[in-house]
């Protein structure tokens, strides 16, 4: 056990997927470890109990004051920097480590081999591409696993009993403020777009936190040729010396790059002679959906796998083995013609432009909760696509009006209702919109909660009312 911990008192903030586990860990290892809380509800009161019973203090209803004699906080990644909590251990000295950090610090526990990490952040794509890189990974016979933001906790990966090659890690923005000792094998940063500014503070404080992914990085930082800003964190990062910049593109890729030729994903960043060859990956069809969001997803996963020493086949035979998760621009049914897409997931204008980017022509579904997004962007770029819009949830006035302003002609159903059962006249008008051919995509650009408890409800209900038309 490491000593550093033995002893100690650290305040866990934050019940929850990481609260607990740092907090299991941490007693473990020896620490006096306290437990602090925002809520008091009773799932809340139930995970203290359970901590209780192992002799841990648990304080409910106030996260806000620092426990006397701190000298270590384990944050939740959630919890804003500018909460109380942690302007008080500012002033006090006390250190602030997310789980992330905890669990980097903690890998080789016991002598054993720490294993290294191959991580994935952006505003996009993160799950899809880790779930890729860890199908890959384990095509090539390497003992992985794909952990952390995708909902399966790095401290249980680098504490419990199974041994790693190498994990396949999503990391989100909120994750990396709170790990500055992190340092990756390789990373990617897939793309950056407006998010969670009310959490940062600016779009430049969420870039800079979303690029320390590549501080440290060993043997390669891998990001999007067609989005500048992530090339632009490679250049500010602090890595390794000849830990090399890998670019993919959705293009004929340069040297360096991984890109697609002829409908083949291939490699010009890990071959011999990169001025002049390029190995074959895998075909575009090996990509589950092959939309082009989508093949970038596959592309960052093959960069990182190649970047790991990773071979051609099983980057193929990973990609073949891969199926996406539920809500992630999935094909529910052909009805008449029209086929019917489910990107609940689509939680955000940018995720919205690269599902509409995937269909020539689209009836779409959208709306809920806007969370302060603005539309005309995407309706301007999407515009042509369309061949109808049914509008649904709290903010969809928004997008009405950026159809209005800059796609006039697309026919618009405003469905005045945010009760769960809008979703079947949702998709009742969409077949009425839509001709043979069409693709009726819910692909939402907003939140789910004014009508639904998640994304997922939301695409269940969906898919449902999708069932009901061919039923």
């Amino acid at each position: 056990m490491p000593s550093e911990f033995t002893g100690k008192h650290v305040t866990v903030a934050g019940l929850g997927v990481s609260g607990v586990p740092a907090a299991k860990v941490l007693h473990g290892l020896g620490a006096h470890v306290t437990v602090v809380n925002d809520g008091d509800d009773e799932r809340a009161r139930t995970q203290a109990a359970e901590l209780e019973a192992l002799g841990v203090t648990v304080r409910l209803g106030d996260g806000d004051t620092l426990p006397e004699g701190t000298e270590l906080i384990v944050t939740a990644p959630g919890w804003k920097p500018t909460k109380p909590l942690f302007t008080a251990a500012g002033q006090a000295g006390v250190p602030v480590w997310g789980d992330v950090e905890l669990a980097w610090r903690l890998r080789g526990l016991d002598g054993r081999k720490a294993a290294p990490w191959l991580a994935v952040t952006g505003t996009n794509g993160k799950t899809t591409t880790v779930q890729m890189l860890a199908s890959i990974l384990k095509a090539a016979g390497l003992r992985t696993a794909a952990v952390g933001n995708i909902g399966v906790s790095l401290l249980d990966a680098v504490t419990g009993d199974t041994e790693y090659d190498v994990l396949a890690v999503e990391l989100s923005s909120y994750q990396l403020h709170w790990a500055p000792s992190l340092r990756a094998h390789s990373a990617a940063v897939l793309n950056l777009a407006p998010d969670h500014l009310d959490w940062h503070g600016s779009m430049e404080a969420y870039a800079a936190d979303k690029g320390r992914i590549y501080e440290g990085n060993r043997v390669a930082c891998v990001y999007n040729v067609a989005d500048k800003a992530t090339e632009d964190l490679v250049r500010a990062a602090d890595v390794e010396e000849g830990c090399r910049a890998v670019g993919f593109t959705l293009g004929t890729p340069g040297p360096s790059q991984l890109g697609v030729v002829e409908g083949l994903l291939v490699d010009r960043a890990f071959v011999e002679d990169r001025q002049k060859n390029a190995q074959e990956l895998a075909e575009v069809s090996d990509v589950n959906p092959p939309a082009p969001h989508n093949i970038a997803n596959a592309l960052a996963a093959a960069g990182l796998a190649r970047a790991f020493g990773v071979s051609a086949a099983a980057v193929r035979d990973g990609l073949r083995a891969f199926t996406p998760d539920a809500h992630r621009i999935a094909h529910v049914a052909d009805v008449d013609g029209v086929a019917y897409v489910d990107d609940s997931k689509a939680t955000n204008t940018h995720a919205t432009e690269a599902s509409l980017a995937a269909y020539e022509s689209i009836v779409w579904i959208a709306g809920g909760l806007a969370k302060g997004a603005t539309f005309d962007d995407l309706v301007t770029g999407a515009a042509k696509r369309l061949r109808g819009a049914v509008l649904i949830g709290a903010d969809r006035a928004l997008i009405r009006e950026a159809l209005a302003r800059h796609a006039p002609e697309v026919p618009v159903v405003d469905l005045d209702r945010t009760d769960t059962g809008a979703m079947l006249q949702a998709v009742q008008e969409a077949r009425r919109l839509a001709r043979p051919g069409d693709t009726v995509l819910l692909a939402p650009a907003c939140a789910s909660m004014d009508m639904f408890t998640n994304y997922n409800q939301r695409g269940d209900a969906f898919a449902q009312a999708v069932r009901e038309l061919g039923a």
